[in-house]
């Protein structure tokens, strides 16, 4: 008798609703209105989507709500890498937001975005990114081997 092993899965795609991933951001950084939140959602994730490339990229889009995809996948990739400080301190000053306060909206989205992505996505972004992402995605932030 020969054992066969079960199909594999298929490809993960997206099944949170946009309107659930607002009201999952919302209450994780505490805004006052959808429409705030659905602002700070789309800036994080086009900061995001300057900064991401390759496959992960292709994979994320593809666990995002639609309207969520849609912006992080409109930007075009920087040349240049930020670390996690610097995606913040850039963010802010595109936003015309403060650094505290643009570290907050990032920390809501990215740390839903993780929820959205899985742990195994997540942990490639955050490999393939600078230092100090850990932290925005709502992970510790672990050392590199030199």
């Amino acid at each position: 008798m020969t054992l066969l092993s079960p199909p594999a899965p298929p490809a993960p795609t997206a099944t949170v609703t946009f309107e659930h991933m607002l009201e999952e951001v919302r209450y994780e950084g505490a805004y006052p209105t959808r429409a705030q939140t659905e602002c700070v959602v789309r800036r994080v994730l086009e900061g995001l989507g300057r900064q991401l490339t390759d496959i992960e990229r292709t994979e994320l889009a593809a666990r995002l709500p639609q309207e969520a995809a849609h912006a992080f996948a409109s930007q075009i990739p920087a040349g240049e890498a930020l670390t996690g400080w610097g995606f913040v301190k850039d963010l802010a000053e595109r936003t015309g937001g403060t650094p505290a306060t643009t570290r907050w909206d990032v920390g809501s989205v990215l740390g839903v975005v993780a929820r959205l992505a899985g742990d195994d996505l997540t942990t490639r972004i955050i490999g393939q990114l600078p230092d100090g992402y850990a932290l925005l995605f709502g992970r510790a932030q672990l050392v590199r081997a030199a």
